[in-house]
């Protein structure tokens, strides 16, 4: 009896164990790895710059968050921050955003 029910649950695993695998495959066949993608990490927006009264320092607002000199954001460095751009910094690369410009400036 308990060898009759073994072979029972063995028979009904078959098609469990079998489902991994495309019936309809040719032999051997393995689906290709698939490889992994690095993501690209998007340019910060420039959405705003502000400045003291002396004009002595100034903060950008990009991608809606305050950024002082030296500070990063999305894995860029803002290196400097005058009244109408701000330059960033990734890699050895740097991008330079104008306030009301159509082109970014890679440098």
């Amino acid at each position: 009896m308990v060898r009759l029910v073994m072979v029972a649950v063995a028979w009904l695993m078959m098609p469990l164990a079998q489902a991994a695998q495309d019936p309809t495959a040719p032999l051997g066949w393995q689906a290709p790895v698939v490889k992994a993608t690095s993501s690209r990490v998007r340019l910060p927006q420039l959405q705003g710059i502000f400045c003291d009264q002396d004009g002595q320092a100034c903060w950008a607002i990009l991608n809606s968050v305050s950024v002082g000199t030296g500070g990063r954001i999305s894995g860029y460095t803002l290196s400097q921050v005058t009244d109408d751009f701000v330059i960033l910094q990734r890699g050895g690369r740097q991008w330079r955003l104008e306030m009301f410009a159509d082109n970014i400036k890679s440098e």
